[in-house]
């Protein structure tokens, strides 16, 4: 898989993705992240990539010229088709389930923006996908790019070792995740359960499915209604 980031700072973007899974992700072949600068494609001797909006209003929007040519450029350097991604607070809601599809694709495409947002025409033009990663507003895309990232690449069979490691995480299966406990048995008088300790896996996984129900309708009540979906 290939995850390309046209971002203002890839700097922000190189970072966290040179570190821990990410990282060891990319050293073992299993995904390739290339985060490119957008300033690289603006035609301005300044390399300017923003400009006041028509009508007047406060901020900057990034021009179109730059998004374009960066978009198009980066696709041609391979074969594979990109899913094109903006990152945008008036997108779709991202979830564990966008992550499971986008996760398949061969190519994933995100464009983050920055200032008070995206000249339209890219959105006409470029037909990208927008995703939110919540009902707030960031000071650009950089920060849900990584989210994103870090999501999807989670999910690449053999990235976390175990093949069915998430399978069992919150969200994965509708629920939230069941509570989970280590060594010591007993800390500061908090005892571990002891239907953790019998052994007995059947049981063992009803009282988990059973806390998981628990925790989900205590916690995140909305979640059930969508069990089925």
């Amino acid at each position: 898989m290939r995850i390309d980031v046209l971002t203002l700072f890839p700097a922000m973007i190189r970072g966290l993705c040179g570190e821990s899974i990410l990282a060891r992700a990319q050293a073992a072949g299993k995904v390739e992240i290339v985060a490119t600068d957008i300033r690289d494609y603006s035609t301005d001797p300044h390399r300017k990539v923003d400009d006041r909006p028509f009508g007047g209003g406060p901020g900057m929007v990034l021009m179109c010229q730059p998004i374009f040519d960066a978009v198009e450029a980066v696709e041609a350097i391979d074969p594979r088709p990109a899913t094109r991604i903006l990152l945008s607070p008036q997108g779709e809601r991202f979830t564990q389930k966008t992550a499971e599809q986008l996760a398949t694709e061969p190519r994933v495409l995100l464009i983050a923006g920055h200032y008070e947002g995206f000249d339209d025409r890219i959105r006409d033009g470029l037909r990208p996908r927008e995703i939110s990663i919540g009902d707030y507003v960031l000071t650009g895309g950089e920060l849900p790019a990584l989210v994103l990232i870090d999501a999807l690449v989670r999910l690449i069979p053999g990235v976390l070792g175990a093949e069915d490691a998430h399978d069992f995480e919150s969200f994965s299966s509708g629920l939230l995740e069941y509570p989970q406990y280590t060594r010591p048995r007993e800390f500061r008088g908090m005892e571990v359960p002891d239907e953790l300790l019998n052994g007995h896996h059947a049981n063992i996984e009803a009282w988990r499915l059973k806390q998981a129900e628990q925790r989900t309708r205590q916690r995140r009540a909305d979640l059930l209604g969508n069990n089925n979906d």
